[in-house]
């Protein structure tokens, strides 16, 4: 029996995915890791009142959920000082990017981007048949002033920005994020990934501007607010763009589990600054056992420490299998020259012990 044909933008794709999960290594190698480090979740997990509130929400879990996620919008609205017809709601970021990438990609349409930021970004854009350019980093930090170059030259739909940046941990003032919105040509959209805004230092995320049609701004629940598992964020922009969502969105993509969350996450703002306060002390911690090593960490404004393992991709990745192999669970950039770091996410002492233990170890090992 022949099969139906795929489409040829996805038939010319290959299966795979942008990251390896955890849970896959530990099939593949038949033992749980003992410490978990490297996807950038939450290690403090989310507030007592969010567990309290998916407690709750669990009898109704019969239930569809609120397809206009009408209550958590309001929230965010008042959080943020904006209107809910600013915000969209979505199952995690990721998701939101691929409606966005899908609003307004098509095969052959050029999307301007960073060489070895975000993969899932890249991810959605391939998968629409969209043409990924890219400029490198510029002292391990994307370059704002080359990706509005690379736009102009490309006619460039898209750019795609994240500040804090994943995977460097790097960031820019909230003045330079603005000369780069500025900047942004008639006929290009910026996507504006500040999954890790919670962390940055104060004068990072410039001041909300709901009137610029040229801006997306995306936000989520998965890192300092500790819901990675529960798959929930947000897009905050001008409100007649931010409406286009409603176009292409899984209406029932957000289940009730995870709008009870959110809600109660949001309201308990003294716990969230509570793990804002944890997670720099982790990273501390992180760059305090990199440099006992010998190694250098990078600054950084996110939940983990990207650390210069001082050579080149090769022996990051054999420094990064060594540790996977004494049960630490830590993932590395893939492009050079960032891919001579490992990446290590914030986490309590007790998986820090773990990997003060196992570094030495494994560096031990590479001779």
């Amino acid at each position: 029996m022949s099969r139906i044909p795929l489409t040829p933008v996805v038939e010319a794709l290959p299966s795979t995915v942008p990251f390896v999960g955890p849970e896959a290594l530990e099939r593949k190698r038949g033992v749980a890791f003992r410490a978990r480090l490297g996807a950038n979740e939450s290690g403090f997990g989310p507030s007592p009142r969010v567990i309290e509130a998916i407690e709750r929400a669990a009898t109704g879990i019969w239930k569809y959920c609120d397809p206009e996620n009408h209550d958590l919008k309001q929230a965010l609205a008042r959080h943020h000082g904006v209107r809910p017809e600013n915000i969209a709601v979505g199952e995690g970021i990721d998701a939101l990017f691929g409606y966005a990438v899908r609003m307004f990609v098509e095969p052959g349409i050029a999307v301007a981007t960073s060489l070895g930021a975000y993969p899932t970004f890249n991810f959605h854009v391939n998968g629409y048949g969209g043409r990924l350019v890219t400029v490198p980093y510029a002292q391990d930090r994307e370059d704002p002033g080359a990706l509005v170059d690379l736009a102009r030259r490309e006619t460039a739909r898209l750019i795609f920005f994240a500040n804090p940046d994943n995977p460097m941990g790097s960031w820019w003032s909230a003045d330079a994020v603005a000369e780069l919105i500025g900047k942004i040509p008639e006929t290009t959209l910026l996507i504006l990934d500040e999954a890790y805004g919670e962390f940055a230092p104060d004068g990072t995320l410039p001041p909300l501007d709901t009137g610029n049609p040229k801006l997306l701004r995306f936000r989520t629940f998965s890192k300092a607010y500790g819901l990675a598992g529960a798959r929930i964020g947000y897009v905050i922009g001008e409100a007649a763009l931010v409406k286009c969502f409603d176009k292409v969105r899984n209406h029932f993509g957000v289940n009730r589990l995870a709008q009870a969350a959110a809600l109660a996450a949001l309201a308990d703002q003294a716990y969230l600054h509570e793990v804002i306060a944890r997670v720099a002390s982790a990273r501390q911690r992180i760059s305090d056992i990199a440099r006992s090593n010998g190694l250098e960490p990078l600054p950084s404004a996110t939940n983990f420490v990207t650390i210069d393992c001082g050579s080149d991709g090769a022996y990051a990745k054999r420094l990064l299998d060594g540790l996977i192999s004494l049960g630490i669970f830590v993932r590395m950039p893939g492009v050079e020259p960032l891919n001579r770091c490992i990446r290590v996410s914030s986490a309590p002492d007790t998986e820090l012990d773990l990997f003060a233990e196992a570094l030495p170890q494994a560096l031990r090992s590479l001779g």
